[in-house]
């Protein structure tokens, strides 16, 4: 199997990191795959977005999850969140701290990225 950078340098992951209500993490997973496989996701209509995004869940803490996803430009991820959180999918009401931010990223520039070249002579 060929190898494949996670990223490429000079595009950006969004990195969010909550909490769901304590218990709620399964059935706040259901609605938030049922939003985001949907044709009403504006995130996934954006060529801005180089890689879709992946849920994780925290192994220690089932109601700690982080969403992340690679894209092009900052600005029309940010434009699209706001179409996003005005349309209030029903996942969003699971999240603790909701009305304080918790569902706002981090977003971080791809600084270093391991050449293909070098995955290729790994295998």
């Amino acid at each position: 199997m060929v190898q494949q950078p996670l990223a490429t340098k000079g595009n950006y992951f969004h990195i969010y990191d909550f909490r769901v209500r304590p218990g709620t993490g399964p059935e706040f997973l259901r609605k938030f795959e049922e939003f985001d496989y949907s044709d009403d996701n504006p995130m996934h209509k954006s060529p801005a977005q180089v890689k879709d995004g992946v849920m994780l869940q925290d192994i220690d803490d089932p109601d700690h999850f982080y969403l992340i996803a690679e894209w092009a430009d900052v600005e029309e991820h940010r434009r699209i969140l706001k179409e996003v959180q005005a349309m209030a999918p029903e996942f969003a009401g699971y999240i603790e701290d909701l009305d304080k931010g918790a569902f706002v990223p981090k977003y971080a520039e791809i600084v270093s990225s391991t050449p293909q070249h070098i995955l290729d002579a790994a295998e």
